[in-house]
Order: C-alpha cells, then structure tokens, then sequence
C-alpha cells in the first residue's frame, strides 16, 4: 500500500534530486576521489534519483527492464548499490531495505537522519551533526565501539501533514 501511495504522491519531495543533478554530483566526486562510475553505476544512480521514495534492489531491475529492455543480475545491481552507498552517493534505507540518492555533501560517515513519511513514503535527510555527537559519547561512556548508526524518524512530510 505504501509502495502505490508513494508512486501516486504528485509533490516534490525533499530528499528529491533531478537525475541530472545526482549525475553531475556523482561524476564530480568519483573524478575528485578517481573512482569509476561505469555505466550500469550511472543508471542505478539514475533511477535512485528519479524517485522520491527509497527503492529496492529487485524494484530497480524491474524499472532497469522497462526502461532499457534488458534485466541486469541482482548481483550487477547489488554491487552498483554497494559502489554507490561506498562512494557517499546513495544512502541504505534500513527499515525499507531499500536504497535513495544522495545529493548532498558530507562524508560517507557522517550521520544523517532521514524523515520517512508514512503517508506518501518520500524520504527527506538531514545532517546530524550533534546527534552524533551525543551517540559517540554514549557509546565511549559505555565502552561501546558502534559498527554503524542510523536515524530513521517516521511520521507525516509538510506536504502530507
């Protein structure tokens, strides 16, 4: 149900970012850190950044056949998702499994908070810097070495609200 509100929602999203605006953040960071973004990378970027609401892996095969006639292997798409979340140009979804552009600045790890309406399924981030500041000295109190942290926030988009 999430999955058709998301796709019928006819506002623009936050986390949004034009496939054109994606695509000249991830060529100007992969030519700044010399990574390649092959082809099969530019267009799982491409679909990420079409789409306001976080997609699967298995969604974006499906969108990469409708659009192009050909249906890459899962493991094509896992290790496109896997550069892409590498190189800071994709985020993980963890609640949803699933995968969004990252257009903004900031180190690969840096937290982040994502907003995830509940109603259209869009996804806003925003930097967390004193979050993560608060989480490391809890973690460091406790004795507690974090492999990752991840903020997800659930509720209504102004849009939505």
């Amino acid at each position: 149900m999430l999955k058709a509100r998301a796709a019928a929602h006819d506002h623009a999203c936050e986390h949004g970012h034009p496939p054109a605006d994606a695509l000249a953040f991830a060529e100007a960071r992969c030519a700044e850190r010399r990574l390649k973004l092959t082809p099969i990378r530019r267009e799982v970027l491409e679909h990420l950044a079409a789409s306001s609401a976080p997609v699967g892996a298995y969604d974006l095969i499906e969108r990469m056949h409708v659009s192009s006639g050909r249906r890459p292997a899962p493991i094509t798409v896992y290790r496109a998702l896997d550069f892409l979340l590498e190189a800071g140009l994709a985020h993980r979804i963890e609640s949803r499994n699933a995968f969004i552009a990252c257009g903004h600045r900031h180190d690969r790890s840096d937290l982040v908070v994502f907003m995830i309406c509940d109603a259209c399924g869009c996804v806003s981030e925003a930097p967390a810097t004193s979050v993560q500041r608060d989480l490391d000295a809890i973690a460091s109190k406790a004795g507690f070495r974090p492999a990752s942290q991840v903020v997800e926030l659930f509720g209504r988009c102004a849009h939505c609200a």
